[in-house]
């Protein structure tokens, strides 16, 4: 898990510029012995057929490759880059943040997300200069003086921007990165892909893992495979204020923005963290959406539950544990492995 994680944080993929990485999904599902199937708006399905081929009960898992990041709003006559959010995030977090402008012929340029006012040394109102869109621009590591120079690069309007992640992963088992949100899950998905696989073990329900590329603006899994009855999005457990989860557990999440997750689906991940002795949050999000809220407003008649690695400073610079990641996996474990309730 911790391999694919790398993997994954190291490739760029801010919604809606997800080719990239779902190639590199369907090489390491690949290597498992799983086809990734695309569709049309770029999310990947995995199928994992069950012994039971007369169930029409199949459970869905989905986690999130896309990430925060921006776009060019607008060239400034200086050469320096407007930009505006993809997803929703503090513009502070993104202060002297290193980033990559990808042009739409395949070339890419670093550069590096300041104020209007960076520097104390030359504003007096350095200090106060409000974090907003307006006030913030991308110098680009290139020589450029003017917006003539900088559309000489091929950069333009609309052309993405990613957000250099600064992975580390320590020998005590500390994850930092951005981006956890969510890859985390996705590497806990792998490595539920990878014990099926070498245990030989086939789930007597069908399963099919839902890859999604636009959670991070609303619309991830809105249209999700009609034989799917049950819905666990996999994404991270927002940590703080009056929360339990911790960097080390599996949160189980009972209510977020869009309302409350299935009763009996919570309540069986619940007991079965519990039964299997699996380190465990319940909480609520007030300020939260998933790729199973996107499902349900876009129609699905499912039942949906949320679990995730409980993760530090979520949308900015965020930390989890491998504990985390590991009790997400063995949770989705249990559960699938489960027989399916009356």
């Amino acid at each position: 898990m911790i391999r694919i994680l790398k993997l994954l944080l190291q490739t760029p993929s801010p919604s809606g510029y997800c080719m990239q990485i779902m190639s590199l999904i369907s090489e390491e599902a690949a290597k498992l012995g799983y086809q990734v199937e695309l569709t049309p708006k770029g999310n990947g399905i995995i199928t994992i057929q069950g012994t039971d081929f007369s169930s029409k009960d199949v459970i869905g898992l989905s986690a999130h490759v896309d990430t925060l990041g921006a776009m060019v709003r607008s060239i400034k006559s200086s050469g320096t880059v407007r930009f505006t959010p993809i997803g929703g995030y503090a513009m502070q977090s993104v202060e002297n943040e290193y980033c990559l402008i990808h042009t739409r012929d395949g070339r890419s340029y670093e550069g590096t997300v300041l104020t209007t006012k960076p520097s104390v040394h030359v504003y007096s109102d350095a200090r106060d200069w409000k974090r907003e869109e307006a006030n913030m621009e991308i110098r680009i590591d290139e020589l450029v003086r003017s917006k003539e120079d900088t559309l000489g690069l091929g950069i333009g309007v609309g052309d993405f921007i990613s957000w250099d992640p600064r992975t580390r992963v320590l020998q005590n088992g500390w994850i930092k990165s951005r981006h956890l949100d969510d890859k985390a899950s996705v590497a806990a998905l792998f490595g539920l892909l990878e014990w099926i696989k070498r245990s030989g073990t086939v789930p007597t329900r069908t399963i099919k893992l839902i890859i999604s590329t636009y959670e991070e603006v609303g619309h991830g899994a809105s249209h999700i495979p009609p034989d799917i009855t049950e819905l666990i999005a996999v994404d991270m457990g927002a940590i703080g204020d009056d929360l339990s989860t911790t960097e080390h557990d599996v949160s189980i999440c009972a209510k977020d923005s869009s309302g409350p997750y299935d009763y009996k689906m919570t309540s069986k991940l619940i007991e079965l963290a519990k039964r299997e002795n699996i380190p465990h949050a319940v909480d609520i999000y007030p300020h939260y959406g998933s790729d199973a809220t996107a499902a349900l407003r876009g129609g699905s008649s499912i039942r949906a539950a949320l679990i995730g690695p409980g993760v530090h400073a979520s949308h900015s610079m965020e930390r989890t544990h491998i504990d985390a990641i590991v009790n997400t996996a063995v949770l989705l474990l249990a559960y699938v492995r489960d027989q399916p309730s009356e």
